[in-house]
């Protein structure tokens, strides 16, 4: 099994996990206005990327500029990595490709202190996304005590590039926010990019 693998009642069920749907979890994150750089290139991909309608397209031309943008803002503090290996626990199927990882770490060679994992959604369908991310936060929360990082939380978003949810890790308790934000609310997902970065 990997992660792309779960279904969302065998990974609650297995992993003894309680799950909590939340509306407006992350309400009072701040917005932060994104670069004229950002605005430019979402305005001139934003179109094709929906007409071209692939998750390459999406993944290539809105996901990773906004990502991009985080990594920017956070003066490379951070680590972004897309399309890694993370195997953490091949037993209990956490093992395999993710699409996006952030890391508390500046190190960029490899993997070092988890604390975002990033799901694109297949066939513009968020709720399938959901199982496979949050195997990758498990995934990520093992890492940490692992390696004892000092990480209390870990964060996890399920997009197609033009819809955004997020979700939050605390002990045995994941948090799924109701709330979708759209491309258009584009502060408001950054600032809650930022703010599951800088709050652990």
């Amino acid at each position: 099994m990997s992660y792309s693998e779960f279904k969302l009642e065998t990974l609650v069920k297995d992993f003894k996990i309680t799950l909590r749907e939340v509306s407006d979890l992350f309400t009072e994150c701040p917005e932060v206005q994104p670069s004229d750089h950002l605005r430019l290139t979402l305005s001139q991909n934003l179109n094709l990327a929906v007409a071209m309608n692939t998750e390459k397209a999406r993944s290539e031309m809105i996901i990773s500029p906004i990502l991009l943008e985080i990594k920017r803002r956070m003066y490379d503090r951070i680590s972004l990595f897309s399309g890694v290996d993370f195997t953490v626990d091949s037993e209990k199927g956490l093992n395999g490709i993710c699409d996006f990882l952030i890391s508390h770490s500046s190190e960029q060679l490899f993997v070092r202190a988890p604390v975002i994992a990033l799901v694109e959604a297949k066939n513009e369908n968020l709720k399938s996304g959901f199982a496979q991310c949050m195997a990758e936060m498990l995934a990520a929360q093992l890492f940490n005590q692992r390696e004892g990082n000092d990480i209390p939380i870990v964060y996890g978003v399920v997009t197609i590039g033009t819809l955004w949810r997020f979700l939050r890790l605390t002990d045995q308790t994941i948090e799924l926010d109701l709330t979708e934000y759209f491309i258009k609310d584009i502060s408001k997902i950054l600032g809650i990019l930022l703010h599951t970065i800088e709050s652990p």
